[in-house]
């Protein structure tokens, strides 16, 4: 039982770190970048802030409005079933886990922005020569990565190690 109040303690920590860095970044992105302007940082990467009032790729961003409260809906609806399957299963399938929080952090980061303003910031844009990748944010890497460990999960490709309770 111990065992398990310490993963739980570190996915909490692990959360939380990504949801403020999350938060902070959007912050300092809207401060930097609030004329419209772009950061170069590498010759594929740049900073641009884009408001996202759909989902994932602006999926819906044009929409009549009611996206918003669906989305946030959805998030709040994930974020609640990730926090019950984390309690539940804590400290038994380590990249289970870790990739549930993940998604969490993410699903919770975007959720603020959705409550707070109405829209999610996207600030970080990846391209070469005309092509671009649409703009997201540390939440929707949280979220992809996460994703991306689960299904490597599900295929047997991460190691299954289950922490002795």
């Amino acid at each position: 039982m111990i065992e398990k109040r310490k993963f739980l303690l570190r996915y909490a920590v692990l959360g939380i770190l990504l949801v403020m860095l999350d938060v902070f970044s959007k912050g300092a992105a809207e401060r930097s970048l609030a004329d419209g302007s772009s950061i170069d940082l590498l010759p594929f990467l740049q900073l641009v802030l884009v408001y996202n009032r759909g989902a994932a790729f602006g999926f819906l961003g044009e929409a009549s409005g009611w996206q918003l409260p669906f989305f946030a809906a959805v998030g709040a609806i994930v974020s609640i079933v990730i926090m019950i399957r984390l309690a539940r299963a804590a400290a038994t399938q380590k990249w289970f886990e870790v990739a549930l929080v993940l998604i969490f952090a993410g699903a919770v980061g975007n959720l603020i922005d959705r409550i707070r303003v109405g829209y999610v910031v996207d600030f970080i844009e990846l391209y070469y020569a005309a092509w671009r990748f649409p703009a997201f944010n540390i939440a929707d890497m949280a979220i992809f990565f996460g994703a991306v460990m689960l299904i490597l999960e599900l295929f047997g490709i991460l190691p299954r190690h289950k922490v002795k309770e």
